[in-house]
Parts: C-alpha cells; structure tokens; sequence
C-alpha cells in the first residue's frame, strides 16, 4: 500500500479559479491507496470521463477540443506508477491544453462538471478540514515531530537542527544567558535549562511549521506547553496530547490527534455560527444566494461558509453580481456558489466548505459581510 498526497494551498485554488476556457473539466472521485484495488478507481474514472466529454459534446464543442481533452484523459489512465500513489479521492482540473490533478486524504463523493471555469469547492473543503496535523512530542527527554492524518500512517518528520533533549540543548552557560551576576541553582537554573531547549527546538521548527496550512498539536506535559507557548510564534490549538510523551507510539499520537482535531474544527464552525448570530442584528448576513453573489463581486464578503457538496446552478454577472439560475448542469453555466466562493477568496474573505447542516439554517451558505446590507 502506497499513500501519495498533493494537496493545493488556498493561494492556487484562488488562481484556478481564474482559470478560463472553452471546455474547463472537473472530476473528483473516491480512490484508494491500496494498489491491487486501483483498477476500479480507473474504470470508474473512464466513465465519469465519458459523462463530461457527453455535456460538451451537447453544448456544441468543436471535436478537436474534445479529442485532445480525451487524450489527456488516456494518458492519465494508462499512467501506471500515478495510479500505484494514491489516496482516498482524486481530483482532476482538465482544459484541452492542461490537466492537474490532486490526491488527497479527504474521502470525496463523485462529482463531474464541465463549463468555462473549474468547480473547487471540494478542494477548498480538503484545506479547510485537512484532517491532519504534525504534533510535537514534547519531553526533557525527548523531542519529535510527527507528521499524522486520520487516515494516513503517522510519520517522523526529519528536522535539521532539532535537539535531543534538555541536557544536551542546555550546553554550557555563557555571561550572555544570565540577566544578574553568578550562577543560576535549583529551579531557577533548570528554567533557564529548559527554556534555553525550548527556544532551540523553536528554532528549528520554524522553518518546516511557519508556513505550513496544518495545524500543530502539542504531545507534553503541562510545564512544558506553558513554556512552548510562552517562547514560539508557532500557533499550536488549545487542546494537547495527554500521557507520557516518550511513550506514546507513533500510531497512538495519530489516534490521540483525532479528537483534538475535531474538536478544533467543531470549534471553528461554533465561532463562525456566534459571530453569524452576533452580525445579524446588525444587517451583516445573509443566506440568500443572489445577495451573496452581489457581495462576492464588490468584495463586500468577510467571512463565507458554503455547502461542500451542492451545487447550483447558473451563471453571475461579471459587472453586476446578478444572478440567472439554471436548471440544470450543463457546459453553458456553472456552480453559482464556487463562482462567488472564488469571487470571496481574491478579496480576502476567510471561506468554510462544510457539510450543509453545518450551515446556519441549513442553507447552500451562509456570508458575514464586511458592512450592512
């Protein structure tokens, strides 16, 4: 079994959002990374093939652009060595000139689209519920970095210049490292020990976490997480690992890691439901689609939070921000909520793809504005 993930940052769906053309071809799919049972997940990705080459044939596309859509598509189903790196769902973004694809650990349901743009929101779900962290295991003993998914196998990651452990990182004291004169005992002595390691693992993980999209959970005692957030700039979410950090086996961090990330992610649908609640009485929200689709292209959305897995269709005014629904699906319209959810990402809005109960009232979304309606 071979897990393979490539996971888009929220700065490339909102250049893929740009994207134009006569025929853009979205596909997502379940997958899985055992590698004897792909077969399936290639069949059934020729299927949904022929699904989408079928609405552009309807909306009237010249068959050259069909064809070398097609040949892409063949390409990629024949590609041995991608299809043994899989995950648990698939993602393709296909024009006749380009084909990217995305595996990620998110398990997706079948989705096909064609139009003149691509359909996202099922990536913007994968990076705003990653289901994944790194954890620091944290101990004067012991310290490690493990990178872990609720269904990936958890990992060590390499870090340059980490420590192992407080007696070695404490070193030898110099003049510099004392505020008064003489030589530090007891528990004064062992703070400045530990705090001295602290800041040298700090230090090093700064260039791996910083720029990370995954959140980071700390595996420690309650000593040491004070002095971890007193010392790093590096966000770690409230909740920690608890137990004997030098214990804990890989795997039993990534179990552990489950419930502290659900909790975080309840906690984030909970803000975005009391500042809903709290902007309301103030003519800041709406759950209308029209309304959100005129905000979107003003920038007038703050905050945005849609339905992962429907769509509606039609089409949004490029000047205007006025609507026109469809019936249905076909390579003439579009999903009206990706359009304004890639509208809200270029003007800086914060956006949630969540299941629709999630959303307040149970709608296809739900938008805080920057100013009253």
């Amino acid at each position: 079994m071979m897990y393979y993930v490539d996971m888009p940052s929220a700065e490339e769906i909102g250049d893929l959002n740009l994207v134009r053309s006569d025929a853009c071809i979205s596909i997502y799919l379940p997958t899985t990374p055992v590698s004897r049972d792909t077969e399936q997940s290639r069949i059934h990705l020729g299927n949904l093939v022929k699904k989408a080459v079928a609405q552009l044939e309807t909306a009237g596309l010249d068959k050259r652009r069909v064809l070398l859509l097609q040949e892409q598509f063949a390409d990629l189903l024949d590609d041995d060595d991608f299809w043994s790196h899989q995950a648990n769902s698939l993602a393709i973004l296909a024009t006749p000139e380009s084909l990217r694809t995305y595996r990620m650990v998110n398990k997706l349901t079948d989705v096909v689209e064609a139009s003149d743009r691509f359909h996202l929101k099922p990536l913007l779900r994968a990076i705003t519920f990653p289901h994944a962290a790194y954890i620091l295991v944290l101990s004067e003993n012991a310290v490690r970095l493990i990178e872990a998914s609720s269904d990936l196998p958890a990992l060590e990651v390499n870090v340059p210049d980490l420590p192992t452990d407080a007696a070695t990182a404490g070193g030898k004291a110099t003049n510099k490292d004392y505020s008064g004169v003489g030589h530090r005992h007891g528990s004064q002595g062992q703070n400045f020990h530990l705090t001295r390691y602290v800041r040298k693992i700090d230090a090093a993980l700064r260039p791996i976490l910083m720029g990370s999209d995954l959140p980071l959970i700390l595996a420690t005692s309650k000593p040491l997480e004070t002095l971890f957030r007193s010392i790093s700039v590096i966000p770690a979410l409230p909740n920690i690992i608890v137990g004997n950090p030098d214990r804990l086996t890989e795997s039993e961090l990534a179990s552990a890691a489950r419930p502290v990330l659900d909790a975080h992610y309840a906690e984030q649908i909970k803000e975005f439901h009391q500042l809903f609640d709290a902007r309301t009485s103030q003519n800041r929200t709406t759950t209308d689609i029209s309304d959100a689709a005129r905000l979107a292209t003003f920038g007038g959305i703050d905050r945005l939070m849609v339905d992962i897995d429907g769509v509606v269709d039609g089409f949004i005014d490029d000047e205007t921000g006025e609507v026109t629904f469809a019936k249905e699906g076909d390579a003439d319209n579009y999903g009206i909520v990706d359009e304004i959810t890639g509208r809200a990402l270029r003007s800086g809005a914060k956006v949630m793809a969540v299941r629709k109960a999630d959303i307040p009232g149970g709608h296809d979304l739900a938008v805080i504005a920057r100013y009253p309606i």
